[in-house]
């Protein structure tokens, strides 16, 4: 996980260095070239301030996924990072690029908050109510529409976010598990 942020900052500095070169390869609504976007653009940002405010909850979000295990941590980012990619793909508006790592964020988010309530295990139920209370009020901000916010990448992120949980967390007879 610390080696995806370190990437995501020397991509940052590379772009400020190249005049913001990279900005360009997010994702582009509904054509064939924006869905290279839909891998790339978590790793890109507008800014040192877009960075910066992704990745506090990216590393504590993350750090909590992969306390768990690294694979679990890889196939929550994965997930997450294809829904929210798809999501802002399918419904972005046209003439827009997206990038940024919010909707792995959102994803994470979800996927702890669901995880602790299909686990019922105090110590994950714990973590539930922490995301709830530190991150709630932001995740709820960031699925409102509005001008400038990726609310599509937020949105699917989330969604991503529960699917991986509903992934890695049903047993074998079809209830809560793990």
């Amino acid at each position: 996980m610390l080696g995806l942020v370190a990437l995501m900052w020397l991509l940052e500095v590379v772009d400020v260095l190249t005049r913001h070169a990279f900005d360009a390869f997010g994702i582009l609504p509904r054509t064939v070239a924006g869905l290279t976007g839909v891998v790339v653009a978590p790793f890109l940002h507008y800014g040192f301030g877009h960075l910066a405010a992704n990745t506090i909850p990216f590393v504590v979000l993350g750090l909590l996924i992969a306390a768990a295990g690294a694979a679990r941590f890889v196939v929550v980012t994965v997930v997450a990072a294809l829904f929210s990619g798809m999501g802002v793909w399918l419904l972005a508006p046209s003439a827009s690029i997206t990038a940024g790592a919010s909707g792995v964020v959102f994803g994470y988010a979800a996927y702890l908050i669901v995880r602790g309530f299909m686990s019922r295990r105090a110590t994950q139920l714990a973590v539930t109510v922490v995301v709830i209370a530190v991150f709630g009020t932001g995740l709820l901000a960031g699925l409102v529409p509005r001008d400038g916010l990726s609310w599509q990448g937020h949105l699917f992120g989330a969604a991503g976010g529960v699917a991986a949980a509903f992934l890695l967390h049903r047993d074998r007879t079809g209830g809560a598990g793990r």
